[in-house]
């Protein structure tokens, strides 16, 4: 599937060939404190397909496993864009919530659901505004 994203302030875009059954929910406490939400929804890129315009800010971090990864962010907006191993990337860890077709893309699992918030699933049963 083809996706097109871009930062809220549109200064960066991107588009990539995508394999849907691969869109993921991620838990671990680093994505809930980089997103600033309860979890971050990803989808791995190949390195090959992924094409993008403008340069992002990047952030190295230091995973819990050890592991070094670099986060992309418009440096204008700060919307969060993808993260990548820092030294030759292979796959880039595509942020959804930058991807005009999100909802079309469905997370197939999730991960480090221990860290996952215990009121998650209660959410479909709270009132909604369609618009605020």
């Amino acid at each position: 599937m083809r996706i097109h994203g871009r930062c809220h302030c549109g200064k960066i875009s991107f588009t990539s060939e995508i394999d849907p059954a691969k869109v993921l929910v991620c838990h671990c406490a680093d994505c809930q404190t980089m997103s600033g939400a309860p979890f971050r929804t990803i989808v791995p890129v190949p390195a090959t397909d992924f094409v993008i315009s403008g340069e992002p800010k990047i952030y190295v971090k230091t995973a819990q496993s050890g592991n070094r990864r670099a986060q992309a962010c418009c440096g204008d907006c700060g919307t969060p864009l993808y993260a990548m191993s820092p030294d030759n990337p292979a796959v880039y860890g595509v942020r959804l919530g930058c991807v005009v077709e999100r909802a079309q893309l469905a997370p197939a699992k999730q991960i480090w659901t221990r860290s996952s918030m215990p009121w998650l699933h209660s959410l479909n049963s709270l009132p909604g505004l369609r618009e605020q």
